[in-house]
């Protein structure tokens, strides 16, 4: 059984007796961890750790905090398959997918914002007799809380910019996949970052997460979740004017025009439907094509979604693992019921899995539903698992006006070789993100998030740079 302990002022706090949660294997439903049921009173240890550590670390030389970021990148490059092998038992995604992206997007998070705080100028404007110039200064003792389903790497999203400009951090990555924080704390001891400039805390979010938001010394949140659990944060943080940064759910449409290369689209989509078992937040779940080639995509599609092999996440050739929780399973597999009752025909899937020797786990095959109209529950509401709606489209705008049917706007991703098409759509679509011929296709530099009930705010780049400094203007007359 693995003890998972909170990193608090550069140690390992021991664990108190009778205050822990216990953490699944979902490939197998089977506990293999503990982590403390932390509470106000640890909360408050871990921001006064980062209140005292602040002004030394925000007077650290931009040369030294890009020298410990970039030694902490090193080191997750370095310890690789232990991470991966980590965030797959976690997780219960395939492990090839860890190695392949969770882990090393950790480490280009890491060195990215190592690197891009030395290039992060501040700005002068002169005018006669004067010259302003605006200093950008970090904000204090910030607060992270991160998901899930991207444990490690959306844990580093959160915490290498508000690191490199220079504030401190208590951080409570999920609940239900601690282990690789805890990891990342020992790699933290061993890169030599000082003490308490990161603290992870490991909690419920009504408790821990609650307490880091209501703290006084907390100047800034950055979360990412569920729209419900960002407007209760953002009820808490918004009175207290907080910094928030509130990156939560989507309903990505997948726009398929008739001229695009097919093929290419074909396999891309498999991937936006049912990658990391649908449970990410750029995933399209709703498919939107055009008439002329439904029953062509339709009857290819579903092929596709069959072969796709369902099981152990260690196993060779798996390409969907488990959903992350039995809860979460259960949520989701209420999510398909609903589906039928409203009309829909389950074309794939639509049914829990129990893959030889892990009949326990949490599997549900890759689903695909049909005959459902846009305004229905089934579209409107975030299922977050591997389930995904088609429905044809007749025109430009029609496509273009089901897209932008829904509370969300993360992400859409639309398929054309028609290049005035391309813009003109992106140009309408009512999201933060459209990928053209392409998806998750990610820059560092570029902002990342939504509008609408997809949040507030924008991460990456000098986007977040921006987020985790406050803007101070020095006016000085001749």
């Amino acid at each position: 059984m693995e003890e998972i302990l909170n990193y608090i002022d550069g140690a390992m706090v021991p664990l108190e007796l009778g205050k822990t949660i216990d953490v699944y294997n979902p490939s197998n439903g089977q506990v293999y961890a503990h982590i403390p049921d932390s509470d106000t009173s640890d909360i408050e240890k871990a921001v006064q750790a980062a209140k005292n550590a602040f002004p030394k670390w925000a007077a650290t030389s931009i040369t030294e905090r890009h020298d410990i970021l970039s030694k902490i990148a090193d080191l997750i490059d370095q310890n690789l398959d232990l991470l991966a092998e980590a965030e797959s038992r976690d997780n219960g995604k395939p492990l090839w997918l860890s190695k392949k992206v969770d882990i090393p997007r950790g480490s280009d998070n890491m060195r990215f914002f190592a690197n891009a705080i030395t290039q992060f100028s501040s700005e002068s404007h002169e005018m006669q007799g004067a010259i302003n110039y605006t200093l950008r200064e970090p904000l204090g003792v910030i607060g992270t809380i991160s998901p899930w389903n991207l444990p490690l790497y959306l844990f580093t999203w959160k915490i290498a910019p508000a690191l490199a400009a220079g504030n401190t951090v208590v951080a409570k990555p999920s609940e239900v996949t601690p282990l690789t924080a805890f990891l990342f704390s020992k790699i933290c001891i061993e890169a030599g970052l000082p003490s308490g400039v990161l603290n992870v805390v490991h909690g419920l979010g009504h408790t821990a997460g609650a307490a880091i938001v209501e703290h006084k010394d907390v100047k800034a949140i950055s979360f990412t979740g569920s729209t419900r659990v960002g407007k209760e944060i953002a009820t808490i943080a918004a009175p207290e004017f907080k910094k928030l940064s509130l990156e939560m759910g989507g309903k990505n449409p997948n726009v398929i025009f008739a001229d695009c290369d097919y093929d290419k689209m074909l396999k891309t989509t498999l991937n936006s439907s049912f990658s990391n078992q649908g449970q990410i937040c750029l995933c399209g779940s709703r498919i939107l094509v055009e008439r002329s080639i439904y029953d062509r995509f339709k009857t290819d599609f579903i092929t596709l979604t069959k072969e796709m092999k369902v099981g152990d996440p260690f196993a060779e050739g798996t390409r969907t693992g488990a959903m992350v929780s039995k809860v979460h399973m259960e949520k989701v597999l209420s999510c398909i019921k609903l589906a039928k009752d409203e009309g829909g025909k389950i074309l794939a899937g639509g049914e829990r899995v129990f893959p030889e020797g892990k009949e326990k786990g949490y599997y549900i095959a890759p689903t695909i539903i049909e005959g459902l109209p846009s305004d229905c529950r089934t579209n409107q509401e975030e299922i977050f698992g591997p389930v995904v709606t088609m429905m044809p489209f007749d025109s430009e705008n029609e496509a273009i006006d089901l897209a932008n049917d829904s509370s969300y706007g993360l992400s859409c991703t639309l398929w054309t070789n028609d290049v005035s098409r391309s813009h003109r759509v992106s140009k309408k679509i009512h999201a933060g993100i459209v990928w053209v011929n392409t998806w998750l296709h990610r820059d560092l530099r570029t902002p990342f998030g939504g509008v609408k009930n997809s949040g507030i705010g924008r991460e990456g780049g000098f986007e977040a740079l921006r987020f985790f400094t406050e803007p101070k203007n020095v006016c000085i007359k001749y």
